[in-house]
């Protein structure tokens, strides 16, 4: 889909909201104050767009309310174009580029991004434990140090790099966050809070997996450093997969990741990978011509923007004193872009 068919989808600012309304309220409206479903809307030449008030606490409230974008000054469309930007392409988008297209500032656009990478947290959240064959390892993530005379600097452990561990589940979602280091003490809550017990464990040769073993149905290992990474059906190939994306990311879009933010930037990298699914296709080319195989294939992009959409209510920022952003809790107030 090209911005131009997305364009006829959302002709008006009201289909945009009509699409948000449809998204986070399939079953109708609901007051965001107090959950109440019986509500009657407000027009008149006076009334924002959209506005609605809840029979039972008497308050009002729009579609945006208590979630991201409530009293956000830019239009529904501006929003709908930062999403098809952001889940549509394959390494990730620079705000410098989403402010060129939309014709806003350099922060509003880092800010919107940032916007959308936090209900991508939510979405994450919303996923399962991994189950069936899961793939574990874990990345050491940065540019090369800065050169020093005389001073060689170590590589992948030990390094002052920021740690991202991963667990992938084989054709399915992946999830993943960064860590202090990859030590057991940070390896294994991680593991057990995203990965079933009864699932089947692939790594490589890391000690810190084999201790993690006996609390799963069973365990299996590569060992890269001799040579070996793969054994029929053992190995970890899917996460080091994920973990090239993440660094194809960092190098050929944002080129620094702060520590800070580390975790959106790993998690938009996450939901991308998940908006796949599994299809069965018949190779028509090759010397396999005729074979059917299991590919992954992208969700249609509208089904990309309800799984990002889906959980934004409650989900809450605020502008930093200084022009950036704080991801808050529930009962804090909320931010105007």
């Amino acid at each position: 889909m090209n911005v131009e068919h997305l364009r006829q989808i959302f002709p008006d600012e009201q289909s945009c909201r009509r699409f948000f309304e449809t998204i986070l309220w399939p079953d109708g409206p609901v007051c965001p104050h107090c959950h109440g479903q019986k509500s009657w809307r407000i027009d008149g030449e006076s009334a924002r767009d959209g506005l609605l008030e809840c029979a039972t606490c008497r308050q009002q409230f729009t579609v945006t309310t208590k979630t991201p974008f409530h009293a956000t000054k830019l239009t529904l469309w501006l929003w709908l174009q930062a999403m098809y930007s952001l889940v549509n392409s394959s390494k990730g988008v620079s705000s410098v580029y989403v402010a060129n297209w939309l014709g806003v500032s350099q922060k509003t656009a880092w800010r919107m991004l940032h916007v959308l990478r936090l209900l991508m947290v939510t979405y994450q959240h919303s996923i399962p434990k991994l189950s069936g064959l899961v793939e574990l390892d874990e990345k050491y993530i940065g540019g090369k140090p800065r050169y020093q005379h005389g001073v060689k600097h170590k590589r992948g452990r030990g390094t002052a790099k920021s740690c991202v561990a991963t667990a992938v589940q084989r054709q399915g979602p992946v999830k993943a966050a960064p860590v202090v280091n990859d030590s057991l003490k940070q390896i294994k809550p991680f593991v057990e809070q995203r990965v079933s017990s009864q699932a089947h464990l692939m790594t490589d040769e890391h000690s810190v997996y084999r201790l993690l073993a006996p609390g799963f149905a069973d365990h299996q290992a590569v060992s890269h450093g001799k040579k070996e990474f793969a054994r029929g059906p053992v190995h970890n190939n899917t996460a080091e997969s994920f973990h090239a994306t993440l660094e194809r990311a960092l190098q050929g879009v944002y080129h620094y990741m702060s520590k800070r933010h580390l975790s959106l930037y790993t998690t938009e990298a996450a939901f991308r990978w998940n908006q796949r699914r599994p299809v069965e296709k018949t190779l028509k080319r090759g010397h396999n011509k005729g074979q059917k195989r299991i590919v992954m294939e992208r969700l249609p992009l509208l089904d990309q923007f309800a799984n990002l959409l889906r959980y934004a209510t409650g989900t809450q920022l605020r502008r930093s004193s200084n022009g950036g952003i704080n991801i808050l809790p529930n009962h804090l107030p909320l931010f105007g872009l």
